[in-house]
């Protein structure tokens, strides 16, 4: 594991709701809405709040209950619209993308935000979606060849003139996208976020990602999620950040935030979270060591369907801040959030939890010998260059 960043302050990002039901699959009460209205408030109240970040979920059909669903390019497009310094990740699929045409889109976003759009590469679980839209459904494996050739071809395309690559999947011949994204101080490129568990998975966002987002995990368990990504990034010469889901239920006790936990398990939509249990639970079996996403994951841990109760970041605000802490010892460096009330609920973020997490973040660097700069931000990794342009 490499040293931990502690002299930049950790980032946050929350979940966009753009999918009915809310976070968890739950009868409990969730006053959270899918509409664009609700968002754009929760986006604004987000980013006053001290969240630089929000993604936007990827579903086309019904799955985790969510029966409705707001396409996440188009929606982030909004988010940016309407707000000023939040970064709105959109998730994407390949194989329902080119990537040529996805890097033109997100050029076009980045000059309408003025810098500030990013993607989050979903290398696809939901089988019934692609098949369901005559489209190919790779083996698990093979999903992630395609993923790290589409990964290149928009990093090509964005900082390339006359870009050219031949690959299984993808086959680009001296192609110039024009205008280039925003010139960014510190950032070579839109960001590219990825995910996945398995071998595979850690192995192309080593090579590629420039964040890597886990499920839910407890301190141990995401330092051995990530040990794959760093040995893939090691071999590459490259230095990949780290994010990580987390349900925040945050009240005056740590007695009243565990009765919540007790009544979103026992209101859990069973049929949903089963429904959820066996579309997902195929990747980690298809692979070849059974690691995967979701492959360990109980009925209990799919309620909140990224794991995000293992994260822990449950009780009082100190609590919270407290375990955000040590988790950034450990290498985290961004925590992507969700919530039963997200208006309400970000807000008393920002308010309650964040000046303690950088009280703890200053005193944990000092004790350390670091400085702690509260206004610096992430380098880019080191393997991403400027643009030739």
């Amino acid at each position: 594991m490499s040293a931990a960043d502690l002299s930049t302050p950790l980032k946050f990002a929350y979940w966009v709701p753009n999918v009915s039901g809310g976070l968890v699959v739950s009868t409990i009460e969730q006053r959270t809405s899918w509409d664009f209205d609700y968002n754009k408030k929760l986006a604004r109240i987000a980013e006053d709040a001290g969240f630089e970040y929000a993604l936007s979920q990827t579903r086309y059909a019904a799955s985790y209950g969510a029966d409705k669903q707001h396409e996440a390019t188009s929606f982030s497009l909004a988010l940016l619209a309407a707000t000023e310094k939040l970064k709105v990740i959109a998730a994407v699929h390949p194989g329902m993308w080119h990537p040529g045409v996805l890097a033109k889109f997100i050029i076009t976003a980045d000059h309408i935000s003025n810098g500030r759009a990013a993607v989050n590469i979903v290398s696809g679980w939901l089988k019934d979606e692609f098949v369901n839209f005559g489209l190919e459904w790779l083996e698990h494996d093979e999903r992630y060849v395609r993923t790290e050739e589409f990964i290149r071809v928009l990093r090509g395309l964005w900082t390339e003139e006359g870009y050219s690559q031949s690959g299984k999947y993808y086959d680009i011949n001296d192609f110039t996208l024009s205008p280039a994204p925003i010139d960014v101080p510190g950032r070579p490129h839109p960001e590219v976020f990825f995910g996945g568990n398995s071998t595979a998975a850690q192995a192309t966002a080593g090579r590629v990602a420039d964040w890597y987002f886990s499920n839910g995990k407890d301190l141990e368990d995401f330092k051995d999620n990530i040990a794959g990504v760093q040995a893939s990034a090691a071999q590459a010469g490259r230095h990949p950040r780290y994010g990580l889901n987390g349900f925040v239920i945050a009240r005056d006790s740590e007695k009243e935030a565990r009765d919540t936990l007790r009544e979103i398990v026992a209101k859990a939509h069973r049929p949903a979270v089963e429904g959820f249990r066996d579309a997902v639970q195929e990747a980690g079996a298809s692979t070849k060591d059974g690691k995967g996403m979701w492959a360990d994951s109980t009925f209990e841990d799919l309620i909140q369907y990224n794991d995000g109760f293992k994260t822990q970041l449950i009780g009082t605000p100190e609590q919270i801040a407290e375990r955000i802490v040590e988790y950034k010892k450990i290498g985290v460096n961004l925590f992507l959030t969700c919530y039963l009330h997200f208006q309400e609920e970000v807000a008393a973020f920002g308010t309650d939890i964040l000046p303690i997490v950088r009280e703890l973040e200053a005193d944990a660097a000092r004790s350390a010998g670091v400085d702690f700069d509260p206004e610096s931000t992430l380098a880019a990794p080191a393997s991403s260059t400027a643009g030739v342009r």
